[in-house]
């Protein structure tokens, strides 16, 4: 029996994924079919999807061409599995040419000449492109920008500042519309990532839902919760996407961090620890405050595995210049859990997080908001876990794909719950009315 292996993604699965799949059955006895994870395409920069793992290895199944069907998850997998099933015939689309020659060590291997005019990127390319504007004067919008590009399917084609100069001149050089004029950009757009000062949000997002356009806003999405209730509301009533923008909550090591507190690695989780601290110069304070800047990040994992129904919420904060908070510390008590955040940009600390539970804790080193690695550790050192997920783009380009997803299913699935969003408004809220706050 001679036994073909081959891979791939089989994202939308058409015509000229069968017929490759036909010729690589066609080589020997038996097909086996490597399906590769989402997290391993992340590594290879696949990150625009459009069906989950499970709804592509039944669409290869649904073609009745494998004889098993198997997940690749790591990278040098395929060597195991040539060794692993005693694979004759390694197989791939010709596009792929000379890229996998060392397999032919272990077996032998044949480039496939894949459909003419036939592939998934075409086909998610032609069935929707969004068109994204820029709102705000910051030099974040340059980051939005780059990562847009590693998104299939969206195309920032607007941009809408009173301060180009932050923009990089290749951003200037390839958007096609810039104007301070918000409603000239809106009427180019199909939706819209803001990026303005957090007082401007509640007006911006507003006029752009009125408009028609799906809207991602970086968080805080508003300083008051009525607001963002009725912001929520005004979306849902119109079938638009509006999502809250807290990168960190598409990183996959944060995703999988939850799953893994979820399922009860640690047991049941008593305190956290979250710390997020940077030293900014004046001028850069003028964009946002500390609590705008660093706040959400902050407060993402109490509020996500804590609730938002605390009993009792402690601030204590230091003004700089009677305006700039440079440091401030909540401290959460819920029935029977505590958390703690300490946050801002005129301090220096260890930007770490610490999830302490029952059996034992989760270290994710500086800077935890960025990171594509964490431990589990308990008292016995040896049972101690390491993981590792990549981490491209600091979390944006997730993020971008997830709102691009939402826009286009017109479902709205987000990382941030809409209690979530609405208790980081209340907090907010509460910081700037300096209700019950300690000052130092």
């Amino acid at each position: 029996m001679i036994k073909v292996i081959t891979y791939g993604s089989y994202d939308l699965l058409h015509y000229g994924h069968i017929r490759l799949l036909e010729r690589a059955k066609a080589l020997g006895d038996y097909l086996i079919v490597g399906v590769t994870s989402d997290d391993y395409d992340k590594t290879r920069g696949k990150i625009n999807l459009q069906q989950s793992l499970m709804e592509r290895v039944e669409a290869v199944k649904a073609t009745g061409i494998a004889d098993k069907i198997i997940i690749e998850e790591y990278e040098g997998q395929k060597i195991d599995d040539i060794k692993k099933y005693n694979v004759d015939i390694f197989t791939v689309g010709s596009d792929w040419t000379g890229y996998f020659d060392y397999l032919k060590s272990y077996c032998k291997v044949v480039y496939l000449q894949r459909t003419e005019g036939v592939s998934s990127s075409k086909i998610r390319e032609e069935k929707r492109t969004v068109r994204l504007g820029l709102l705000g004067d910051s030099g974040f919008l340059n980051k939005v920008w780059k990562e847009s590009k590693m998104v299939n399917g969206l195309h920032v084609n607007a941009l809408c500042s009173n301060e180009l100069e932050v923009m990089d001149k290749e951003a200037r050089k390839n958007i096609s519309i810039i104007s301070s004029n918000y409603d000239m950009v809106l009427e180019n757009v199909d939706a819209i990532y803001i990026r303005s000062l957090p007082k401007c949000h509640y007006e911006d997002i507003k006029k752009a839902l009125n408009k028609g356009k799906h809207v991602l806003c970086e968080s805080p999405m508003t300083l008051s919760r009525i607001q963002s209730e009725e912001l929520l509301k005004l979306a849902k009533e119109k079938n638009l996407i509006l999502m809250e923008a807290v990168k960190t909550a598409y990183a996959t090591a944060y995703t999988r961090l939850l799953l893994l507190i979820e399922a009860g690695k640690i047991g049941n989780v008593i305190s956290i620890d979250s710390t997020c601290t940077s030293i900014r110069n004046k001028e850069n304070l003028k964009e946002w405050n500390s609590i705008y800047e660093w706040g959400p990040t902050a407060l993402l994992p109490i509020l996500q595995l804590f609730g938002t129904r605390e009993k009792e919420v402690r601030i204590a904060t230091h003004f700089q210049d009677g305006v700039n908070d440079s440091f401030t510390k909540m401290d959460f008590v819920f029935d029977n859990a505590v958390g703690t955040i300490k946050i801002g940009d005129g301090f220096k600390a260890e930007g770490e997080l610490i999830i302490s539970g029952s059996k034992g804790y989760i270290y994710v080193p500086a800077p935890w908001w960025k990171t594509d690695y964490f431990e589990v550790r308990y008292e016995n050192p040896a049972n101690n876990r390491r993981y590792f997920y990549q981490l491209d783009g600091e979390g944006i380009r997730y993020e971008l794909v997830a709102f691009v997803r939402a826009v286009e299913s017109g479902k709205y699935r987000p990382n941030i719950s809409e209690d979530v969003t609405l208790k980081i408004s209340e907090i907010m809220e509460k910081f700037e009315k300096r209700d019950n706050i300690v000052l130092l």
